[in-house]
């Protein structure tokens, strides 16, 4: 997902494009939401609960997301999946109409990540993509230009929202509010909200934090709706809306990249560990070549676990050395965990170094020891049935 929000910068500027808004904006106000820039968008980074108690809501029970940020693309038209499958990353071969897949959108020339994105395949001639926000429009034209006749690529970004419903709560949620729970994981279903010919809202068993949960789409319309009924039918399970901080700290006991930071267009998926998100056995994909070259080869960093073994807290761009005198590289993503109740971070570090061995993080003048290790840090329950 695209880069950490950063509370720092203003929402919008009188010489810059202004930001763009969720559906949802002026409720984000009315709950007394910390707004953020992120990906071009103004989206909350907290709510008066604060950091740790949404992230403790999710691990524990339930939390909701604002998430209309990322991005939406259908690509269309006969040999719509035929297209996806020769670009994209993944083998989409390997799953069915009705499920979602993680896959890349890889640059041809060198492999690095252009973006990271989920695939819904609808059936042959429809397939939903969900990219970042600030790299929706890259992954859009690159799809356009290379579409075969007959196929489109039409950017939905700003017609559709977004929400997350995550946690062990998360089924009973929306069973409460008459969409449908308890599928596949990576499986989408498709419902009516309200009566039988209401508009429709997708329902699909993914997430960004490690926990049981789903992820809805619908029309920006009904989004003001679905998200004040789930926070009504949450309130007996503790819900909590939740922001873009808790959701980088969830992510990150994960170690789930953040394109931007940990996965950026000079990084592969051989160095980020995502080969398994590579259809190595297809005749063709972006980047293919290069690929297939440094998995061959061996890659020289991978990304890997930082875990405290004092009190320090990494943070992206903290110098990471094996000796005080050697160097190796840069945290890319740092937080403290509030389920280890220590600092934790990502770090794509030279492969001549042990797997498990220790190294120092420069915070803030102090060299602190961290164990290098591989993610996740923490065990959730993602895939329960």
């Amino acid at each position: 997902m695209s880069s950490t929000p950063d509370s720092s910068k203003p929402e919008a500027s009188g010489s810059g494009p202004q930001l763009k808004q969720s559906p949802l904006h002026d409720r984000h106000l009315a709950l007394g939401a910390k707004l953020a820039e992120f990906g071009g968008w103004s989206m909350p980074l907290e709510y008066a609960a604060g950091v740790i108690k949404e992230h403790t809501a999710v691990r524990e029970s339930v939390g909701v997301f604002d998430v209309s940020h990322l991005g939406k693309a259908m690509v269309s038209g006969p040999g719509a999946a035929a297209h996806v499958n020769a670009t994209l990353s993944n083998d989409l071969a390997k799953i069915r109409p009705g499920k979602a897949q993680y896959t890349l959108c890889c640059d041809e020339a060198t492999g690095g990540i252009v973006d990271d994105l989920i695939a819904y395949y609808v059936d042959d001639e429809h397939v939903l993509l969900v990219p970042n926000a600030a790299n929706a429009a890259e992954v859009v034209r690159r799809l356009q230009a290379s579409a075969p006749e007959g196929v489109t690529v039409v950017d939905h970004h700003d017609d559709y929202a977004v929400l997350a419903v995550q946690g062990t709560r998360s089924d009973e949620v929306l069973e409460a509010i008459g969409l449908p729970a308890g599928h596949e994981y990576m499986s989408f279903v498709e419902a009516p909200w309200r009566d039988p010919d209401g508009p429709a809202v997708v329902v699909c068993r993914t997430g960004y934090t490690g926990e049981r949960g789903y992820e809805l789409l619908m029309r920006n319309e009904v989004a003001g709706e679905v998200w004040d009924a789930i926070l009504a039918a949450g309130q007996e399970h503790g819900i909590l809306p939740c922001g873009l901080g808790s959701r980088d700290t969830l992510r990150t006991e994960m170690g789930y990249p953040l394109h931007g930071q940990d996965i950026t267009v000079e990084v592969t998926p051989v160095q980020a560990g995502l080969g398994w998100a590579v259809g190595w056995k297809k005749e063709r994909f972006w980047g293919r070549d290069a690929l297939v070259a440094e998995k061959e080869a061996g890659p020289k960093r991978l990304l890997r676990g930082l875990v405290a073994t004092g009190r320090g807290i990494p943070r992206p761009g903290m110098s990471v050395s094996l000796t005080r005198d050697v160097p190796l590289c840069e945290v890319t993503s740092g937080t403290f965990s509030p389920t280890l109740r220590k600092g934790i971070g990502l770090a794509l570090v030279p492969t001549l170094v042990a797997p498990d061995a220790q190294v120092g993080v420069d915070v803030r003048g102090r060299r602190e020891i961290f164990q290098l290790v591989k993610p996740p840090f923490v065990d959730t329950s993602v895939k329960e049935s």
